[in-house]
């Protein structure tokens, strides 16, 4: 028989993992307090673009998976698995407040033999550093009566080309016994696991993968200035070096980093490091460079305006909000940024975005615009590319474009790109 499974935090990372264990016929209980998710479950409507109402409707309606906010329910499941937010404090070090959170709601309710799995993102050290103490606290001894282990989640929202149980999950234990645990409850719903010698090896995976494309994005989005200056198109040398059979990987120019995990977790690995008083040049950098995208995307903006006779009163279309194409997410989005900027400079901005509906800017709540009328702006800026989006009306209709990610790749008089 299948162990029921309990998981904590059904966010953009827990409610897919929530939803695919109980695909795979496992008895799923979601825990998370917060009150809106939990009413849209009720009425069978879906928080996340990802996921459909049809989704979520069928999940409600199920015996097999319940949403509840009561953490009592800990103690009917075998297998707790954390998925709550990792956030940086406003000194930008590792808040693991969720986490502890999590934790000492669940610990009345932790029992024997139940397996303890973390996935939030998360510095070196914190299962065996921050949770184990916590279980044994409670007169457990982690791999004998309690099991605990790290996964780092690694699901891509938006992302429609690789199915989620078919990303190589990243396994580890702080025991053998941990970790024995950890992959037969995983090796169910994954197709592949690799499994790791410690918990620590698997946090600072997670962390290395996503400095790696903050790196790696500061570099690219340097050199997009770079090429402006010297009227050379970023796109077309991407595109050239691309077709290199090995040794490139393609990064892109954009507006500006977003979401949870890059803007985030480079900041964990550098707390970390400081920690051990050691530096990260490389990490400095990327963040000094990818702070001052917005600001550069705005002065693209300004000059493009003054270069066509724009009065400051200009009226600007922001065309997506969302950090990345497909998804909801706007957590550290650049395009808010820039939103914020436009409007502080006295522009007259409004947005359009299909998956948000209304958003506060600069402490003002602002509503999605139609795509109607595009030629009474000055100016359509383009920060995020969705596919559901009418490029060729966009194209058609709107005066002056600004286009940050590269959706016309053809000349046109009226578009200018990033």
């Amino acid at each position: 028989m299948k162990r029921k499974v309990g998981i904590i935090g059904l966010g953009y990372v827990g409610l897919p993992l929530a939803m695919l264990f109980h695909s795979k016929d496992f008895n799923v209980i979601g825990i998370d307090i917060d009150p809106f998710k939990l009413s849209e479950y009720k009425k069978g409507k879906s928080y996340l673009s990802t996921i459909t109402n049809e989704e979520m409707t069928a999940l409600r309606n199920t015996a097999t998976f319940s949403f509840t906010d009561d953490f009592s329910a800990i103690g009917e499941v075998d297998v707790i698995i954390l998925c709550v937010p990792t956030p940086l404090s406003e000194t930008h070090q590792p808040d693991l407040t969720y986490i502890q959170a999590a934790l000492n709601a669940a610990t009345p309710y932790i029992k024997r033999n139940q397996v303890i799995i973390l996935e939030s993102s998360t510095y070196p050290g914190t299962t065996e550093e921050v949770i184990k103490p916590t279980l044994e606290k409670m007169g457990r001894t982690v791999g004998v009566d309690i099991f605990l282990g790290y996964s780092p989640e690694r699901i891509d929202p938006g992302n429609q080309t690789l199915p989620f149980e078919q990303i190589p999950k990243i396994v580890s234990g702080v025991t053998e016994a941990c970790l024995n645990q950890v992959e037969s409850i995983y090796e169910s719903v994954f197709e592949s696991l690799v499994p790791v010698t410690s918990p620590k090896v698997a946090e600072m995976t997670k962390l290395v993968e996503n400095t790696q494309r903050f790196i790696n994005i500061s570099f690219i989005n340097d050199i997009g200035r770079l090429c402006h200056v010297m009227d050379i198109d970023i796109w077309d040398v991407v595109k050239a070096a691309s077709t290199k059979p090995y040794g490139f990987t393609p990064y892109f120019p954009s507006a500006g980093i977003g979401g949870h995990c890059i803007p985030v977790d480079p900041l964990y690995l550098k707390w970390k490091a400081e920690q051990l008083r050691l530096k990260t040049p490389f990490i400095d950098l990327a963040k000094k460079i990818n702070d001052e995208q917005p600001r550069y995307v705005v002065n693209r903006i300004t000059h493009l305006l003054k270069r066509n006779m724009v009065t400051p009163q200009s009226k600007l279309l922001l065309i997506g909000l969302t950090y990345k194409p497909n998804t909801n997410d706007v957590r550290e989005s650049s395009a808010i940024t820039i939103f914020e900027e436009l409007v502080s400079a006295g522009y007259l901005v409004s947005y359009h975005d299909p998956y948000i509906e209304n958003i506060t800017i600069n402490r003002e709540e602002k509503k999605a615009s139609s795509l109607d009328n595009l030629g009474d702006y000055d100016c359509i800026v383009l920060l995020c590319n969705h596919s559901q989006l009418d490029y060729q009306r966009i194209l058609n209709e709107a005066q002056l474009i600004f286009d940050t990610r590269n959706c016309f790749e053809d000349n046109y008089s009226h578009v200018y790109r990033l």
